[in-house]
């Protein structure tokens, strides 16, 4: 049978601190998450929008590439492929400068894949 370790009130004390400053960022992060008031909700929206769609066009990067790697797209398909993809690039490089906002905006924490735009 294992014996129980007595814990100290300097150990309880940090304990008590660490889920204190926990609590406080994972209240902060979610204050910023839904803070939508009617002068931003518009921007909020377009961030979303963006990101999402930022999200998308990455990997269909991705997934282009792998396809042009492993020989399933001719020529003319990489090329159409390549302009359309930055194509949507500029548009939303053009649509975030119209909402004010920058590119490290749209990032997204992708939670264990590591953020969008990294």
């Amino acid at each position: 049978m294992t014996e129980l370790r007595k814990i100290t009130p300097e150990e309880i004390a940090a304990a008590v601190s660490e889920m204190n400053r926990e609590l406080k960022a994972v209240g902060a992060g979610t204050i910023e998450r839904i803070d939508c008031s009617p002068e931003n909700i518009e921007q909020g929206l377009a961030r979303l929008v963006l990101s999402l769609v930022e999200l998308l066009r990455r990997l269909l990067e991705r997934q282009a590439v792998r396809r042009m790697e492993g020989g399933s797209l001719s020529d003319e398909q990489v090329e159409a492929m390549g302009q359309a993809l930055m194509k949507l690039e500029q548009k939303v490089q053009e649509l975030a400068a119209q909402f004010g906002l920058k590119p490290e905006d749209l990032n997204l924490d992708l939670g264990p894949v590591g953020n969008l735009l990294e």
